[in-house]
């Protein structure tokens, strides 16, 4: 039998109980913590006070009430001087920020990518933005670690980077090539950004509150972030969530993996310009031209919208059978494919999906938007931190 947790676990365990409850909800009083945590208020006082000399949260009082009595104090992070960095590194943009505690953007950094570059030779200019940023860190932080989000086929939290040789990028650990770069002994965590992006809406953002979550996320491939019973679903080895592989059409179009009819190869953005009779548009803006063109009346960008948010709603179809997810959320260039057809989308599910599955399930765009990934980024390096709060902040 396993023994009864000590009571220094147990103070512990409540530490990070009540900062992780801070973090992801802000500013909230003692008496809110009480009810919330289940802990009395001699206990609360105690962690809060614990925290505070850690520098770790604040503790006011609050404003005029407008009731009798002694107001409760209020317990805020300390986001200006708790932080992680984020790094993103995606197809065409290289984005770093500094993230506070509570999940503030404090600062941030953004750089075209040039195509074709390899994922390690990021490591460079990432670093610098970090060093950039951390030249109006106030004096007396705290810095909790870092964490990289990239868009591409990992391997384990030290980021080995598996992607196909068209797009440039070959096998290399971020992670510690990051970590060096930076002269630090804090981790860097590196994962998917489907994965941080649905980390970062699950913690507050679309999400919030939510057990079971799919965030589609298209960049290199579409890739989806999958959170079961509030734990991320990563698979053997990371590998998890190459939805973009499903196999949807036999007699589709090759996909680079060496099959035919993959998922991605039928909503990515290449099916949808093929669609529209634009192959040879490129960049970042093509995709997006062609919905607008479709919201525009352009007869042919419709039929291409229509074509494309077919496909997408017959591979979330098979996934809600999967699955059972709260919600789904399409991320990246998904979310403007969404949008312009989000009744073809969700009449797809009807006709594919068990009606048992299908009838609660929220259809939603980022709540974070394009900050999902640096956010989420900045969650894995956090986590530590509210794991063991005086641990990490020692």
């Amino acid at each position: 039998m396993r023994a009864a947790p000590s009571q220094e676990e147990v103070r512990r365990q409540n530490l990070g109980a009540l900062l992780r409850y801070v973090h992801v909800h802000g500013a909230t009083s003692r008496a809110e913590l009480t009810t919330s945590l289940g802990l009395n208020r001699s206990t609360i006082g105690a962690l809060t006070a614990e925290l505070t000399a850690a520098g770790l949260v604040s503790e006011r009082a609050p404003r005029e009430t407008g009731r009798a009595g002694r107001p409760s104090l209020v317990v805020r992070p300390e986001s200006a001087r708790v932080y992680a960095y984020a790094c993103s590194i995606e197809v065409d943009t290289l984005r770093a920020a500094r993230v506070g505690l509570g999940g503030v953007v404090l600062d941030r950094r953004e750089l075209v990518r040039t195509p074709g570059l390899p994922a390690e030779e990021s490591v460079p200019v990432l670093a610098g933005f970090v060093k950039e940023m951390h030249q109006t860190v106030p004096e007396g932080s705290v810095y909790v670690g870092a964490g990289v989000a990239v868009c591409g086929m990992m391997r384990g939290d030290h980021g080995a980077v598996h992607v196909h040789p068209p797009q440039g990028w070959v096998d290399g650990s971020l992670g510690p090539a990051l970590a060096t770069d930076l002269d630090s002994n804090r981790p860097v965590l590196v994962n998917r950004a489907a994965d941080v992006s649905a980390l970062a809406e699950h913690t507050r953002g679309a999400a919030a509150g939510l057990e079971n979550v799919i965030y589609l996320h298209h960049d290199v491939g579409v890739d989806a972030g999958i959170i079961v019973g509030g734990r991320r679903l990563t698979g053997h080895g990371g590998y998890g969530g190459e939805v973009g592989h499903m196999v949807v059409n036999r007699g589709g179009h090759p996909c680079g993996c060496g099959s035919h009819g993959c998922w991605e190869t039928e909503i990515g953005e290449h099916a949808l310009l093929q669609a529209a009779g634009r192959d040879g548009a490129t960049g970042p803006g093509a995709a997006r031209a062609v919905v607008e063109a479709a919201a525009y009346g352009d007869a042919t960008a419709q039929t291409a919208v229509r074509q494309v948010g077919d496909w997408l709603g017959f591979g979330v179809a098979n996934l809600v059978n999967i699955f059972n997810p709260d919600v789904v959320i399409f991320g990246g260039p998904l979310r403007d494919i969404y949008l312009a057809a989000a009744t073809r989308v969700r009449s797809r599910i009807n006709a594919v999906a068990l009606p048992a599955i299908r009838d609660h399930v929220r259809l939603r765009t980022p709540q974070l938007g394009e900050e999902a990934a640096l956010i989420g980024a900045a969650e894995l390096a956090f986590g530590q931190l509210l794991a063991d709060p005086l641990d990490a902040a020692a």
